[in-house]
Formats: C-alpha cells, structure tokens, sequence
C-alpha cells in the first residue's frame, strides 16, 4: 500500500463523484427534455468543482431505467437541482436561521414549487457539525435537556406524517352507486318508470312502493359499508397504535428510548443495523460503514453509504443526511434532527402524493369470482324471460301479462337473484377478523395476510429471538487446551494469574457495542439492562459478573478509535483500540511518523470464519501464546462441536497488534484495516452462549405439524446448534443424526447412475441438516429432494441464502411464511407468501412483515386458525344464500312465466326476504365458531380450492334449493286445492284463463287466494330458510355423549 499522504482536494472530487452514482434520483423523460443549463458565475474551486461534478452525474443517470418513484418527488429534486445550478453564490452569505418551515400557502398548483425552494435554502448539510449543533442550541455530547425537549415539542407539534385527505365526496358516491347498488339502481328506475308513465292512467301504488322499497336497501347498504369503514380503521388505528415505534436519543447526557413521535429537532438521535431512521438527520459520527436503504424514497436498490461529510449541494442527494423512514442496513451512527414531520422530505412527499389504489385480496377476487358468475346467470335469465314474453307471451297470451307485468317479474328475478348480503358478509368478515386479531395480539398489515395464512403448507423460521428468547447467557468459556464453565471461569481471574482469561474478558468487553442502561447500574449484572443485542449484552454481563465496574474500567484503559460492526454477511465485529504507546505518541496528529505506535485489534464472531485467519493461540495451561498448529485445530474443532451439540452459540474471539501505516480517520486508513485486519491473528478463546426457546415454541411446532405445515429453521448458528435447538422444540423428532449435504450429493449420484424409476424407495426422508456455504452446489434435481423432507434445519445461512431457499420452496408451489426479527430476515420475509414478525424484532423486519405477532409466538397458531375459518365462514354463507335467494326463489317467477301459474311469489315479498330474512341469518354464520379443530385439517391449495366450486352448487342447487322449491310450492299449491277446491292440474298452463269465472269464482276471490297464497308460500320460505340455518348452527354445536 502507498505511504504517501492523501491529496484532500482530490480525495474529496472522487467521493463526490462516487456520491452522485448512489441513490441519485432519476427524472421521467418528459422532465428531462426541459433542463436548462446555465454557466456559472462563482469562483469558488471546490465549491464550483462539485457542482460541476453533480451536473455530469445527472448526465450519466439518464441512462439508466426510470424508477418507480413519486413523480413529486423526481420533480422536486430536479427543480431543486436547476435553482442552484443557476443561483450566484456569495461567501458572505448570512448563516442560516433554523426556524420552522412556513407551509401556509393554499395554492395547490404552487406546492412542488414551495417544496424546490424550502430544500434549496437548506444548509443543514454544509454546516461543520460544531457551528450545526451551535445555531441548533444543542450539545452534541449531552443532547437536548428533558425540559427543553418538551418545549419544542409543544412549539413545534409531534413528529409525524400528515394525514392524507380523504375524498368523501368519492366515497359516499362509492357507498350509494358502488357493488350490487349499480344493479338496484337499474331496478329502482325500472318500478319508478313502471309507476309512471306506464301506469298510467291508473298507476299501480305496488310499483312505487317496490322502488321505494329497493331505494330504502341501497341506503341500508350504503350506510352499513360506511360504519364498516369507520369501524375497522379505528380497529385498525388502535392495533397499529400498540407497534413500537422507538428512538434512542440522548437527553442529558444519557442515552433513553422516546417514542419517535416526541423527536424534536436539535435531538442527538443514535441509529444502528436494523433501525429505521426516526427523522431527518445529519450525521455527526458514523461507524465507517453505515449503509442506508433509500429505495421507498428514490426507488434505487442499491445502498446509500452514510459520511459525516457534505457530498453534494442538493439536500437530498448528500450522503451526510439521514432521511426520514429510510433503514439502516449496516452500521451504526449518531445524528442531530434537523426536520420532522411535514417539515422532513418523507412529510413533504406526504403532502404531495396520493394513496395507492389498495390492491384486491384473495378473498375479494374469490368473491368476485362468484358474484361475476351470479350476475351471467341473472343477465342471462333476464334477457331469457323478456325473449320469451316478446316472442311469445305478448302474441299468444297478451292478455296474460303486459309490459308492466313482465318488468315487475324482470326485475324481481334479478333482485332475488343478486345475493344482496353478499357485501356486508364481506365487510363483517373485515371487521371479525380486525378485532380477534386484536383479541390474539396479532396485527395483520391486509386481509389478505390472514387467508393466505390458511393456505400456508412450510414455515421457515429464525432461531434467534423468534423461537428462542434472545435472552443469552454465557455459560462456557474455551480455550483450545482447557474448557470450563462461565462460573469456574470467573473465579480462575480472581484466583490465580492467568493471562487468557484477562485477555478473553477484556476482548470480550472492549470488542463491544452494548452498554448498560443508566437507570440499573445499581442492580446485579446478571439483571442489568443492556442497549444493544443480545450477544453483546451477553457477554457483557459476564465480564461485569466477574468483577463490578470491570467493563467502564477495561473500555477507559483501551479507548476505541474504529470499528466495524457485525453484519450477517461477515458474520465477524471488529475494534480497534489504542494502546499506552500509541496514546502516549499521539499517533491521530502525525501524518509521517518514524516510531509508529500499536494498536489493539480485536475481532469476535463466527469460529468458521475466523479460525482459517488464525495463526497462533492462547494456550491456557502454558499460559502463553502458541503456534496454532493441525493438532491444535482438530482440539478446536472437537470442543467446538460439543458446545454446538449443548446447544450453545460459539463466539470465538481474537486478537492481534497493528501498526497501521495510514492516517487514523482517513478513508485509506478504514480500508487498511478491512484489507488487512483479518490476518496474523491470534486465537483468545471461546465463549459459549444459550439461548433457551420460548416457552411456547415446542407446543407451536407440534400445532403445525398436526396442521400439516413443515416448520423449517433457517439459522445463521451453526447447523449443530440448530440441530440441538431443533429436537429441544420438535422440529427434529427424532434422536437419529439427520442427513447432510453427504446424503444429498450420495442421492444424485445414486439417481444418476440407477435405472431405477423408483429410486425414492430406497432412502427414508426424514431429518436434515444443512449448511449455508454448502448449498451453491446444489442443482434443481438436489431442491426436488430436499424439499422432501419434512424436517429441515438450515444452518450457517445469509440473508442471500435464506431468500434463496424461499424461492426454492416457492417456485415447488409451496406456500411459505417466513418467521423472523433481524435485518437479515428481512429480504426472505419479503419474497415468502407471509412474512411474520415478533414485535421486538428490528425496525427493518417490522417493516418487512405482512403480520406482526404483538405477544407470544404461538399467536401464529391462532392466526392460522383464523385464516381458515374466515375461509370456511364465507363458505357456509355462500352455501346458505344461494339455495334460499338465487335459486328457490327464481323458481315461483319460471312457474308463472313458463307453465301460466299465478305469481305464486310478488317481486316485493322476494325483495322482503332476501333483504330482511336472508341476509340477518346469514350475517350470524360470519361469526361462527369452527364446527371442528380446524388445524386437523391439511393446508388449503388456493389454486384447487375455489370458494364457490361444483360440490356447493351441487349441494345448494340440486339438493337443498330443489328440497325448498317443491316444499313451498306444494304449500301453495295445497292451499288452492284445499281452500278453493282448484286442482293442481287446473293451475298449471291456465294463463289468462285464471281471471273472472274460473272454477266460479270472481276476480276478487281469485286475487284474495293468490295473496293468502303467497303469504303461505312466503312463510314456508322463511321457515325454511331458518330451517336451513339451523341446520348450519346445529353442526357447529358439540354434541354430547353418554
């Protein structure tokens, strides 16, 4: 590597080159052809050099492909962009006022132009840290004070997003003319038209009052869909009000979580891996590989890196700014709140886009599915019985039935045939599944999330902090000559003078991002809270438990000075930390230095990993450091594999002395270290951590392998560590070793060397283990066969990794949920059918998540449960109205058509029961229990199992529609042969021959038969109607035996 000195001003050209091809915003070709460039007219070197700079990388972004991004965004950064390209700048420019943003203007038109200037004359990015947090009123080291917090909270209001406005003009309109309401409109013009004109001269009150009638339904309709809005977003706002939405902010010198809505600016804020970033921020420190995900914003994949340094004039573009709802993907940094709320970049796009239109669940396109079949069929038979009436009834029967007649049958038919309660079931169903969601402590993001649960068929679940507890205690420490307890070791440091166990304790406690929270220093260290992850509050517990206040005092005496956090990629942290010589030379003001100073590197994390960069080790029973020879390392490898078979997380944690040659803070000096860092380095120890599983993981497991769902881990432990975490829980039944990648590659070559079309037969699917690195050899043939298995432990594994065994498993039409609560779940809880998240997982798997389990990890079970209830529910409401509305009720209308019977039912009773009888029976089946364990049941297969499908037309059509037809209509025929003394044979085919004299009797008479008639008839629909649903209610009732 050169030694030469870096050249500033070069140095600072190419970051911001290198700035300007990351996350740039693009702009639509329509906006491109309006750019205007201007010459500039300042002089200023660096200054003008960058400008110039960021024009040319706008240049070459046209070239690439637009992304999706809210064109107010795109046009807000372009604007933003020419205004300073063409703006003269002064260097005597007044210093920034940093007062509120003032949005008063009302003019819609003038919004994206208030947005360009309101960013131009930002300055937050350009400001030196120090003069930033002067003009803030803020301390960068102590925060903001609690009191001072709280006033500008009340000065400034909350941080939170503005509202969107809603259209309700659009909605009541949605509610009156949406859905069936269309088709009854159609209706209520038609009894309307058959009232007046053609009743005239002597119009019928029936006709009226049928309109009015089907008017009085299209307002019941329209107000009970608009309670249901009402009612399930204040469902929804109050489940969504229990996430956690947290900051870590310094107020006062300590670190505390404040809700993210109590942010104001001047906030010290401390963001890390996983985190979304709760407000507009500068950065003021960063870890040296902070990396943030701007794509919601920008709509570019690739990731943002975070500097503390302006990288470019435009606000938005400058990678020393954090903005708001965008998430930490690596890393850790400190930042000041500059904007919140409708004052950030997140809160202006807020006010200037409109919402998504929602997209429509499986359950709604299975719903409508069957209302587009139900309204075929009644086009269909409309159109049948006007054909029929014009090409022969008006001919050879007219004095039977004339216009007004046949569109009262008309439109009572389509009234009796559209299921009226079809949309308030689904708007019931909304609101079930809202509140026993809330009931169960679970958030569902979509109604969809909760029927897709029904169809899930593999889960695949994290082993950290979703089946276990993430509560880690170190109970063993190692060496490569000696193992012994957590305990046995603390008492050997106080004992006796051996020099790996201090240095296992101060690596362990230097190598550390975790701190104790203040307000429990007092408490023992085994009870302390910690700020950080589990891992590092876990070993940091073990060195405080040693010896109290050993951890402050080892940190003061070895200060840190760089760092590279653990990710799941590396799998490894490393610090780096001065020493007494490097402290006493002031290594960080020499550039040139002969004598350069050491430093200490420690590095702790997967033994796999940073055992092949490992030349030496500590030896604990020589007391000092030995080459780390084959026999050493088969030591190693046997004591490390015992712990994994006890279920503990190995950490092993090395160590070695640098002397870089690059100057501390230079980004040449950062990539030394990476470069250079994982080499030469000597093995410290082991430790050896567990983390029991949830309580309440063993009965879960077992719940949905009864369900018929395979529940995979994908870990990234070693696989032996799942391995004993997985027959600890169920997911390994057996105490036989499982299968390995050995059994896997024996089976291809097996299949590729056999005849045999059978050669399944020969191997027992049962358990497997696999390792992450192992499967880039594996081929599609090889996923065949292990997605056969029905036990599965996925061990070793990244983020690439776990979203490659998804889409494996999905690509197999399999339905997957992905369970987890890190960062690195997040791309796999992405690409699975369900993503399902613990609430006390990271920001950026919240986020991630189609559900949120808000308590105990068995809420998935009843989630599950409640996916294929909704299912069945909808099923036996379907069942119940298409035999006692679309069917038995179109029969009266054909008898009276077809074979000349009396109307044996009026288009007004048909309306009345399918309106009013109908639809309150039906809505009770919404709320129905299961009839049985619903988890007996395998998992549904959403593209076989339809909601409507041939065995319930059968079952409604054939069976129980035919069953309620012939009872009702031997009612009415039983009436006129025991009343009038008319026969059945007499009523059929009489047509207009049944009026004045038939069998004797006088008009009047007849009309009076027919109406008692049709109470008759009407009355036995309704019973059977409740009949019906008894029948519906007595199966979900348990029946008792003797």
């Amino acid at each position: 590597m050169d030694n030469k000195p870096l050249d500033p001003e070069k140095d600072h050209e190419v970051t911001d080159v290198e700035a300007n091809r990351t996350g740039r915003i693009t702009f639509l070709p329509d906006e491109r052809d309006h750019v205007t460039r201007r010459p500039r007219t300042q002089d200023r070197g660096s200054r003008s050099r960058r400008r110039s700079l960021s024009q040319t990388s706008i240049n070459s972004t046209r070239s690439r492909s637009v992304s999706e991004v809210p064109i107010e965004f795109r046009r807000l950064s372009y604007q933003l962009s020419e205004s300073q390209r063409t703006r003269p700048v002064d260097d005597d420019d007044d210093e920034p006022q940093f007062e509120p943003v003032n949005r008063s203007s009302s003019k819609k038109d003038t919004k994206i132009d208030d947005n360009a200037e309101i960013f131009e004359n930002l300055e937050f990015h350009s400001l030196p840290p120090e003069l930033l947090c002067k003009q803030l009123g803020v301390s960068d080291a102590d925060g903001l004070s609690p009191s001072e917090a709280a006033e500008r909270l009340a000065r400034h209001g909350p941080n939170a997003l503005p509202h969107r406005r809603e259209n309700y003009i659009l909605k009541l309109l949605t509610y009156v003319f949406g859905g069936f309401c269309s088709v009854l409109w159609i209706g209520v013009i038609i009894f309307f038209i058959c009232w007046r004109p053609l009743g005239d001269p002597n119009p019928q009150p029936y006709n009226l009052g049928l309109g009015i009638l089907v008017l009085i339904v299209i307002f019941l309709q329209a107000a009970f869909s608009a309670f249901q809005d009402w009612s399930t977003a204040r469902t929804m706002k109050a489940i969504l009000d229990l996430l956690p939405a947290e900051a870590l902010a310094v107020r006062s010198g300590q670190s505390v979580r404040v809700p993210s809505s109590n942010l104001v600016v001047g906030d010290i804020v401390k963001i890390s891996i996983g985190n979304k970033v709760p407000a507009d921020m500068r950065l003021l420190t960063t870890s040296g590989d902070v990396r943030f995900d701007r794509s919601m914003l920008t709509g570019e994949s690739e990731e943002v890196e975070g500097v503390t340094n302006m990288t470019d004039e435009n606000f938005l573009e400058t990678r020393n700014i954090a903005m708001m709802g965008t998430l930490v993907t690596n890393g850790t940094a400190t930042g000041v709140v500059v904007l919140t709320g409708k004052d950030s970049v997140m809160g202006h796009i807020a006010l200037t886009t409109t919402s998504v239109k929602s997209q429509p669940t499986l359950i709604q396109l299975e719903i409508s599915r069957f209302v587009k079949i139900i309204v075929c069929l009644t086009v269909f038979l409309a159109a049948l019985l006007l054909f029929t009436w014009v090409g022969w009834l008006r001919k050879d029967h007219a004095a039977f039935m004339n216009v007004v007649d046949m569109l009262d049958d008309v439109m009572g038919c389509v009234v009796a045939f559209i299921p009226e309660g079809m949309p308030v079931g689904v708007a019931l169903t909304l609101m079930m599944i809202a509140r026993r969601m809330k009931d169960n402590n679970i958030l569902p993001k979509g109604l969809s999330t909760v029927e897709t649960l029904g169809c899930v068929n593999v889960i695949c679940s994290d082993k950290t902090g979703t089946l276990t507890e993430n509560r880690m205690t170190v109970v063993t420490t190692a060496f490569v000559d000696e193992r012994m307890s957590a305990a046995d070791a603390a008492v050997a440091s106080r004992t006796s003078n051996t020099e790996p166990i201090r240095e296992l304790l101060k690596a362990a406690a230097i190598c550390n991002d975790g701190t104790f929270e203040a307000t429990t220093l007092n408490m023992p260290a085994m009870d302390r809270l910690v700020q950080g992850n589990a891992t590092d509050g876990a070993s940091l517990k073990f060195v405080e438990s040693v010896e109290d206040g050993s951890c402050q005092r080892l940190r003061d005496a070895n200060p840190r000075v760089f760092a590279i956090p653990f990710n799941s990629s590396n799998k490894w942290m490393l610090t780096l930390h001065k020493t007494e010589s490097s402290m006493e030379k002031g290594y960080e003001n020499q550039i040139e230095a002969i004598d350069r100073p050491n430093f200490l590197l420690i590095v702790k994390g997967a033994s796999d990993i940073l055992l092949p960069h490992c030349t030496h080790y500590w030896s604990y029973k020589q007391n000092s450091i030995q080459t780390l020879d084959d026999d050493a390392k088969l030591q190693l490898a046997t004591l490390q594999e015992k712990m994994s078979r006890n279920a503990e997380r190995v950490i092993m944690l090395c160590q070695r002395t640098v002397t870089p040659r690059e100057t501390l803070g230079s980004n040449a000096f950062s990539d030394e270290i990476r470069e250079e860092g994982l080499s030469d380095l000597t093995l410290i120890g082991l430790l050896g951590i567990v983390d029991p599983p949830r309580k309440e993981t063993a009965s879960t497991v077992a719940s949905c392998r009864r369900a018929g769902i395979r529940f995979l881990m994908v870990t990234g432990d070693l696989g032996l560590t799942g391995a004993a975490i997985a027959r600890d829980v169920g997911i390994f039944s057996g105490s036989a070793d499982p299968d390995t990648i050995h059994t896997i590659i024996s089976r291809r070559d097996y299949n590729q060397d056999s005849s045999s079309t059978d050669v399944n037969s020969d191997w027992s699917q049962t358990s497997l283990l696999l390792e992450g690195p192992s499967l880039s050899q594996l081929t599609d043939a090889d996923w065949d066969v292990i997605c056969g298995y029905q036990e599965i432990v996925f061990g070793r594994t990244m983020p690439e990794q776990k979203l490659r065994i998804v889409n494996e498993f999905r690509s197999r039409n399999y339905v997957v949920a992905v369970t987890g609560d890190g960062v690195n779940d997040a791309p796999a809880m992405r690409a699975a059918d369900v993503g399902i998240a613990v609430v006390s997982g990271s920001d950026v798997a919240l986020e991630a998540a189609d559900l949120v389990l808000m308590d105990k990890f068995d809420s998935i079970v009843e989630a599950i449960r409640l996916g294929r209830l909704v299912f069945q529910n909808l099923q036996k409401v379907i069942s119940y109205l298409l035999p006692a509305g679309s069917w038995s009720e179109i029969w009266p209308v054909l008898m009276n058509v077809y074979f000349g019977v009396p109307l044996p039912l009026s288009s007004f009773l048909m309306i009345i029961i399918c309106v009013f009888t109908d639809l309150f029976l039906s809505l009770s089946l919404i709320m129905e229990q299961e009839e049985f364990d619903l988890l007996d049941l395998p998992p549904r297969n959403h593209r076989k199992d339809h909601l409507i499908n041939l065995k319930v037309y059968i079952q409604s059509y054939l069976f129980i529609g035919v069953m309620e037809t012939i009872c009702a209509h031997a009612m009415f025929f039983l009436y006129f042969y025991k009343h009038a003394g008319i026969p059945f044979h007499a009523l059929i085919f009489a047509f207009e021959s049944y009026s004045d004299g038939f069998y004797g009797y006088t008009a009047d008479e007849l009309t009076h038969f027919n109406t008692v008639a049709k109470a008759s008839i009407s009355s036995l629909y309704s019973s059977c109607n409740g009949a019906i649903f008894s029948a519906y209610e007595g199966a979900s009732e348990p029946v008792a035996v003797s």
